[in-house]
């Protein structure tokens, strides 16, 4: 049979591929933009095939599918989160998904093996690029767990949809390892760039202050990381090493900032594990060679990191204590987002020769009181709030930066942590801060 002929074999609808779908299964999404949108919008047809005990793992999925909010899906298709979003906040509030602690280059080696001992079939689910002559798709725009899943013998599972771009990398994957194909022609998601806020440029400022000619630098999505890549593009000769690949950096490339001519590894290639944005991103690594996306497991282990010198992480923070401890995918003890690659880009930068670690967030955050009335609360506190999940131990922050300067924790015992921390929060609570700090003897 040729490449053609099996391809036609395998398609059917979305639907039909879900029926494949057996008792107990553990269904793997794929990241972002890359999860495959007709067979999510259509999880609800499980509850015609007689399934049960089956479960679903998403990772920062970008629509809100019927799904997540159908309470007559529990014991059918149980939810499980690596990295939560705004539709999986509702669902977590109707108990209809649970959150997975997780560190990114451990946690599919850690559930799979959960998998073999409960006795659970691994599935993965995801989005592709079309087939070439040779029988190959590519997984387009997330690479993070996806083939490593099919390597592990996932039972594979592909959308085809022509309007994502084709990538290089860890991306290949041959019509002989797919078990069906679902074909779509929907956009691909589109996330544009907003304009950032004065407080972030000054924060961006600071940031870029401390990143030298040479380094190699990651970077997330947010205001916050699109203000520090607009004061990079005057530097020389920076190297990309990140998991997500931004717009951001497709600017830095195009200035010439970004030529990665002095990486340690992988020199002459800008490496991540997933990306989203607008068209104008998706083009520019449509069949580029010079973007190479490898599995989280290299791209975020602390011992790949640690080889590329002068390597910079810069990720973004809720929450910090005097003690230096991070609370970054929690608001007020509930879940928010995830830990992604943040505690093992975290420990890699200190790893790397001359490599620094950066934390980043506004010094405040606002609610309203009953009255309606703004109330202002710092960011910098005392202790954490209850049931926040540490993303990033005290035994690991590096620099914390705010819109009042930066804050170098390095070496530091916890009493110069929190004169540290406390220059760097708001004028309007460094008397209290101080004061907590003598109430809870952290000198």
């Amino acid at each position: 049979m040729n490449y053609e002929e099996m391809y036609k074999s395998k398609v059917m609808t979305a639907k039909e591929a879900l029926e494949l779908i057996k008792d107990k299964d553990y269904i793997f999404s794929a990241q972002a933009a890359a999860e495959p949108i007709e067979i999510m919008s259509n999880l609800t047809h499980l509850k015609n095939t007689g399934v049960k005990g089956a479960h679903l793992n998403t990772c920062l999925p970008l629509r809100d599918y019927p799904y997540f909010h159908d309470q007559e899906m529990k014991g059918i298709l149980d939810h499980n989160a690596w990295f939560m979003s705004g539709a999986l906040r509702k669902a977590y509030e109707e108990k209809l998904v649970s959150p997975v602690p997780q560190s990114s280059t451990s946690i599919l080696r850690k559930t799979l093996q959960r998998c073999k001992y409960e006795n659970w079939r691994p599935v993965v689910i995801c989005t592709v690029s079309p087939m070439d002559k040779r029988g190959y798709m590519t997984l387009s725009v997330s690479a993070i767990y996806e083939r490593d899943l099919i390597n592990n013998g996932a039972f594979t599972i592909v959308e085809v949809n022509p309007n994502f771009p084709r990538t290089y990398g860890d991306t290949l994957v041959h019509i002989s390892e797919v078990e069906a194909i679902v074909e779509a022609n929907h956009p691909i998601p589109i996330s544009n760039l907003v304009p950032y806020t004065e407080k972030d440029a000054v924060i961006g400022k600071y940031i870029a202050d401390l990143i030298d000619d040479g380094s190699t630098i990651q970077l997330g999505i947010g205001n916050i990381p699109n203000a520090v890549a607009n004061e990079l593009k005057t530097k020389k000769h920076l190297g990309v090493h990140t998991e997500m690949f931004t717009e951001t950096m497709v600017d830095l490339i195009k200035c010439g900032a970004v030529d990665n001519s002095l990486k340690t590894i992988d020199r002459g290639y800008s490496v991540c594990s997933f990306t989203m944005g607008s068209q104008n991103l998706y083009d520019f690594l449509d069949n580029n060679p010079s973007v190479i996306f490898k599995s989280c497991t290299y791209t975020n282990d602390p011992y790949t990191i640690g080889k590329l010198d002068n390597f910079v992480s810069i990720n973004a923070t809720l929450e910090v204590d005097l003690y230096g401890q991070a609370a970054s995918e929690t608001v007020n003890g509930m879940p928010w987002s995830g830990t992604g690659g943040q505690s093992e880009t975290v420990m890699g930068a200190q790893r790397s020769k001359g490599g620094k670690s950066i934390l980043a967030m506004h010094s405040t955050y606002s609610t309203k009181d009953k009255n309606g009335n703004e109330v202002l609360h710092s960011k910098i506190v005392p202790y954490l709030a209850k049931n926040s999940a540490v993303s990033t131990s005290r035994n690991d922050t590096d620099y914390i930066v705010t819109e009042y300067g930066v804050a170098w924790l390095r070496g530091l015992n916890i009493g110069q942590r929190a004169n540290e921390l406390i220059k760097i929060a708001h004028p309007d609570f460094r008397e209290e801060l101080t004061r907590q700090a003598e109430k809870y003897k952290i000198w």
